[in-house]
C-alpha cells in the first residue's frame, strides 16, 4: 500500500502526508523498512516464542501494572503453532520493533496481529514489543474498544495519533492505562492484501506532543509498510 491510500483509509493523522517534507521522510523509513525484511534476514531473525506479562484485574479489564503473571504468555499456542508463516510473521515483527527502537525516541512500541477464531469474538495478539511489560491480548469486541484505542483501531481499521493523553481523557475518550506515565500515543492500523484489518500498530511517549515531524513518519512508514501482506493470517 501507497501513503496516500493508507492515511486516506487509515484516517486520524490530519495533516499528514501533506508535506513534501513528511512523505520523503516516510518514504526513506520505507526503505530502511523493506531492506530489513528481505527474506535472508527473516529467515536469520530470532524469535520469542513466550514473554512476560501483568496480572490482570479480577474482570480481566486492566492490567496490574508492574504486577507480573507467573506464568509467561504462550506466543506460538496463541498462533497455533510454530508454523513456517507464523515464524516469518513474528520473525518480521521482530525486526520491525527492533529497528523502531533504534531509530525513535519512544518508551513503548508493538505490534499485534488480529486474530478471528471460528468460535468466540476476534482479539488482537501481540507479536514482539520493547518496553514495559503489557498484556498479551486485546478483545476486539465493541465493549472493550469503548475504553482501548487498540481495540478500537482493530475493529475500525480507523488510527488514532492522542497527542495529550490527559486532555483525551479528560474530554471523555476512553483509555486503556498500561503505564500511567504515557503522555501521548499513537495506534495505526495494518492492512491485509484484501482491505481488512491485519493487525495495528502501538507506539507510547512520556512527553506530549510527541507523535510530529519525524516521530510520525517513521510511526506511519510501519503502518504503510506493514500494509498488504506484513501480517496477513
Amino acid at each position: 500500500m501507497e501513503l496516500d491510500p493508507y492515511v486516506a483509509r487509515c484516517g486520524g493523522l490530519e495533516g499528514a502526508g501533506a508535506g513534501t517534507g513528511f512523505k520523503e521522510a516516510v518514504q526513506r523509513h520505507r526503505a530502511a523498512l523493506r531492506a530489513l525484511l528481505a527474506p535472508e534476514a527473516l529467515a536469520a531473525a530470532e524469535v520469542r516464542w513466550s514473554y512476560r506479562v501483568p496480572e490482570l484485574g479480577e474482570s480481566g479489564a486492566c492490567s496490574l501494572f508492574g504486577q507480573l503473571a507467573e506464568a509467561p504468555y504462550d506466543l506460538a499456542a496463541a498462533l497455533g503453532g510454530r508454523t513456517p508463516d507464523n515464524r516469518r510473521r513474528v520473525a518480521a515483527a521482530t525486526l520491525v520493533v527492533d529497528h523502531y527502537r533504534r531509530h525513535s525516541r519512544s518508551h513503548w512500541f508493538g505490534l499485534y496481529q488480529a486474530r478471528r477464531d471460528a468460535a468466540g469474538p476476534g482479539r488482537l495478539v501481540k507479536l514482539a514489543y520493547f518496553g514495559a511489560e503489557s498484556r498479551a491480548e486485546f478483545p476486539l469486541t465493541e465493549e472493550f474498544a469503548r475504553g482501548s484505542n487498540n481495540s478500537a483501531v482493530g475493529l475500525s481499521g480507523r488510527g488514532r495519533v492522542i497527542n495529550d493523553v490527559a486532555a483525551f481523557v479528560a474530554e471523555g475518550g476512553g483509555y486503556y492505562t498500561c503505564d500511567p506515565k504515557v503522555r501521548a500515543e499513537a495506534c495505526l492500523p495494518i492492512f491485509a492484501r484484501d482491505g481488512s484489518v491485519a493487525g495495528i500498530l502501538d507506539s507510547e511517549a512520556f512527553e506530549a506532543g510527541f507523535f510530529a515531524g519525524e516521530e510520525l513518519a517513521l510511526v506511519v512508514a510501519v503502518g504503510v509498510e506493514l500494509s498488504g501482506g506484513g501480517l496477513d493470517a
